[in-house]
């Protein structure tokens, strides 16, 4: 069910059905899909590189995140290729995956562009791969939800859309 926000973003439970995101990933634990409508002016890698150069603020919430999970031995950002924040699984004209498999919990990112709809999801799910990466996701959670719907607001007012 597709709940409305409060302003241009609605958010979803499920992955989007033409999405690749679930594609060779099992189980998941966790899954939130925010959409925006908007028509579509940029192709993908454009759409995630607005996505995803993040304010200030979230910066600083990640190298916090990496100075506290460093000593667990989880990834931090520094250990992705290529300096980007989540490597590339997948990608097709309309969508890019990226993810990243750890100790604790396996997780996949989706940005998805559909001209149809004149719609941009980011979804997002998780699985858990013990006891740990459900209770490292209890803490993240919360943060994530902020982010990733801050992140579409914003995606949302910006005018490089027609």
């Amino acid at each position: 069910m597709m709940k409305k926000t409060n302003d241009c973003v609605k958010k979803n439970n499920r992955a989007p059905e033409n999405s690749m995101i679930l594609t060779g990933f099992g189980t998941v634990d966790y899954c939130d899909s925010y959409r925006i409508k908007k028509s579509v002016g940029e192709n993908i890698e454009e759409i995630t590189n607005r996505i995803f150069k993040l304010p200030k603020w979230v910066n600083r919430l990640l190298k916090t995140r990496d100075l506290l999970v460093k000593p667990f031995g989880l990834k931090t950002t520094k250990d992705t290729e290529s300096g980007k924040l989540f490597p590339i699984i997948a990608q097709n004209e309309n969508e890019i995956i990226m993810g990243i498999n750890d100790r604790h919990l396996n997780f996949r990112v989706s940005i998805l562009t559909n001209n149809e709809k004149s719609s941009i999801c980011l979804t997002t799910i998780v699985h858990y791969n013990n006891v740990w990466g459900k209770v490292y996701f209890s803490f993240i959670k919360p943060f994530h939800k902020i982010i990733v719907h801050a992140m579409m607001r914003r995606l949302g007012k910006m005018i490089y859309f027609s």
